[in-house]
């Protein structure tokens, strides 16, 4: 999972005094309908307008399948070369150096504005939905709804539901949208608030759309890492200064070790 630090709620203008209404949580689904009743009673007075709410939530439900993901992530308990092999280190090695040759100069152009090398993009893209590949079938904002009422990390994902209403009401994220089962969001993942935070534009045409456009998704990511403290042409291995800002995109240290080791081999270092 990523880390949002709860600071970003005033660069992005939803506000942390006083904090989202603390709702009654529950953990199966029997109070879900009543949580959601409140939910929009009280989402207007932190900024979200009445018929976004109305439009977003016209199709949320439950989500049993976020809630099982939610209870059994294990594959960060693995070593090292068991992730490797567990998430095809091998093959998102040797497709990522096609990728970067094949999109070269959308990488030269990231890597100019953000400072980042192709290698950690297309490590984390590679890895998160095997280079857009499968970005997750599960409803968006029923999976990010479904944690916010959830009682394990309610605070947490509120602040996402807000990002996510924040991102509907700007036309960047389709009431329909579907992605994986913790709400993320397009070809590398990003949770509503860091698409708030860091979404780019990187194809110019005025949204950004972590679904269709690679050139957005990269740019993000990228925009993510430098907003982490990735400083332009110093190495992002462990223990070198970089490696910090790919400890802020996941919080497993094998993912971390993972993303260093794969964008690496890609890079030619």
């Amino acid at each position: 999972m990523k880390k949002i630090l709860l600071a970003g709620l005033i660069a992005t203008g939803l506000t942390t005094t006083p904090a989202f209404a603390a709702l009654q949580c529950g953990n199966d689904s029997s109070g879900f309908a009543r949580w959601v009743d409140e939910f929009k009673r009280v989402a207007p007075a932190n900024g979200i307008s009445p018929s976004v709410v109305e439009k977003a939530f016209a199709g949320v439900s439950y989500n049993r399948e976020t809630i099982r993901a939610d209870r059994g992530q294990k594959s960060f308990k693995l070593s090292f070369d068991e992730f490797m092999r567990k998430r095809g280190g091998a093959a998102i090695i040797s497709r990522g150096k096609s990728m970067k040759s094949g999109n070269a100069s959308l990488f030269a152009s990231i890597e100019r504005r953000y400072g980042v090398p192709a290698g950690p993009l297309l490590a984390i893209w590679g890895m998160e939905t095997g280079f857009g590949g499968f970005m997750g079938n599960q409803h968006t904002l029923s999976a990010v709804a479904t944690l916010a009422y959830d009682c394990r990390r309610s605070a947490y994902f509120t602040e996402q539901l807000y990002a996510a209403l924040q991102l509907v009401a700007r036309g960047d994220l389709s009431t329909s949208a579907k992605g994986a089962a913790h709400g993320e969001i397009g070809q590398t993942q990003f949770l509503p608030l860091n698409v708030v935070r860091y979404g780019a534009d990187g194809d110019g045409d005025g949204h950004i759309d972590m679904v269709r456009s690679r050139a957005d998704a990269l740019a993000s990511t990228a925009n993510f890492l430098r907003g982490h403290g990735w400083r332009a042409g110093a190495g992002y291995q462990p223990g070198e200064p970089n490696f910090g800002a790919i400890q802020g995109w996941n919080a497993a240290s094998v993912y971390q070790r993972a993303i260093a080791y794969i964008g690496a081999e890609i890079d030619g270092r």
